[in-house]
């Protein structure tokens, strides 16, 4: 176990409880810390991550007009990337979107919230260190240590997630390469739908971090979760080529498999310990992006009172998030079982013809009554099953 040690250990070694114990060292518990520090830096906190170090491996994106002022003190340090908007491209529709972009990596991340927990007088960052009892008020890791807590936090990741049969998978590979020669792409192409249908909806993304520095990720939207890494790192390889990026090497890879329900999982957490992050059902169900929620989230942890965190203003903030759940997730029944699988980037064409600020909401699960109405009224996308999305067993 490697322990960032306060710089008054007696402080968190008094018995006085920690204000929060955050158990999972990704994106969502790394916010909230981040969060809760920015309010109080004298903030007792503990986060737990069974792996070496904090942040994994991955890269998170997400429009600027996500951060509300209040958040922007600390997450413009984690930004490592920006641009003024970004490309997206289908068989019949090709856009720009005047929405400013931006990326965190799980490097940046990582640097900011060791640097945080360092400098923080009554915290603590356990890295390699199993938490194997999660209790309302207390935290047991392996070897018997327990930390006590007046609020507890699981986000320990997707893995979690609710088993369902209800549920569709978001599977990719991501590529980040260096590059023999300079390329001209400038924004982000978030998706590259002119290429083959294959296992679902099937599209590329890119992100130009510098004229010699690209990554590209081969995302499917598909019925199962089976991943085959190495068919898809191929294929990011081949799309690079075609797209005439001049490859000297793969920097870095990542792959994940995240699950897209179809229903809302049951009731959202009410207590302590928190389910939070992906286990806990906060992150963009159609989509799959994380931030947005994960940035609320962490915002009503910081900003309410101790006791006061998962109770009185927990359901105000668990029902609008459920309303916007509920609603994508609908949409997840209509794109996995009205369309054909090589029918479904119909769908997300469709939804790109949206107003910008629209696209912008719906990406950050802030969706109004009128984006709503943009969305399912109209001519429906080619290639709808009338029957399916009828009488199928879509609802909201």
């Amino acid at each position: 176990m490697s322990v960032a040690v306060p710089r008054n250990p007696s402080k968190t070694s008094s018995g006085e409880p920690f204000d929060v114990v955050l158990v999972g060292g990704g994106l969502q518990n790394a916010l909230i810390a981040l969060a809760l520090f920015d309010r109080n830096p004298h903030a007792r906190v503990a986060l737990v991550e069974r792996s070496e170090r904090v942040g994994g491996n991955h890269t998170w994106s997400f429009h600027s007009g996500d951060v509300p002022d209040g958040a922007r003190s600390f997450v413009e340090p984690l930004v490592v990337h920006r641009w003024s908007g970004y490309d997206i491209a289908f068989p019949n529709l090709e856009r720009r979107i005047a929405e400013p972009y931006a990326t965190i990596t799980s490097e940046r991340l990582r640097a900011i919230v060791e640097r945080r927990f360092h400098d923080a007088p009554n915290a603590v960052l356990l890295t390699g260190a199993e938490a194997v009892r999660l209790e309302p008020s207390r935290v047991v890791l392996g070897g018997g240590r327990i930390l006590h807590a007046r609020l507890v936090v699981d986000a320990r990741g997707p893995g979690a997630f609710p088993n369902s049969r209800r549920v569709a998978f978001q599977k990719f590979v991501g590529l980040e390469l260096e590059l023999n020669a300079p390329q001209r792409r400038n924004r982000p192409l978030l998706m590259d739908a002119r290429v083959e249908q294959d296992d679902g909806f099937h599209f590329f993304y890119v992100l130009p971090f510098s004229e010699r520095r690209v990554l590209v990720e081969n995302t499917y939207f598909s019925d199962t979760s089976a991943l085959d890494v190495r068919r898809l790192h191929r294929g990011a390889l081949a799309y690079a080529e075609r797209v005439g990026f001049d490859v000297r090497g793969v920097v870095r890879e990542e792959s994940g498999v995240l699950p897209l329900p179809l229903a809302v999982p049951g009731s959202f957490s009410d207590g302590s310990p928190l389910v939070a992050g992906y286990a806990g059902g906060f992150f963009h169900p159609t989509t799959g992006y994380s931030f947005p929620v994960a940035l609320r989230l962490a915002l009503h942890v910081a900003n309410a009172p101790p006791a006061d965190r998962v109770t009185s203003r927990w359901a105000r903030f668990v029902s609008a998030h459920r309303a916007q759940f509920r609603f994508a997730a609908f949409l997840n029944q209509l794109l996995f079982t009205a369309f054909e699988p090589e029918d479904r980037w119909n769908v997300l064409e469709r939804f790109y013809r949206m107003p910008d600020d629209s696209i912008r909401r719906f990406y950050a699960l802030e969706t109004t009554a009128g984006d709503r109405l943009r969305l399912l009224c109209g001519r429906p996308p080619r290639g709808v099953k009338v029957t399916a999305a009828l009488f199928g067993g879509v609802s909201a």
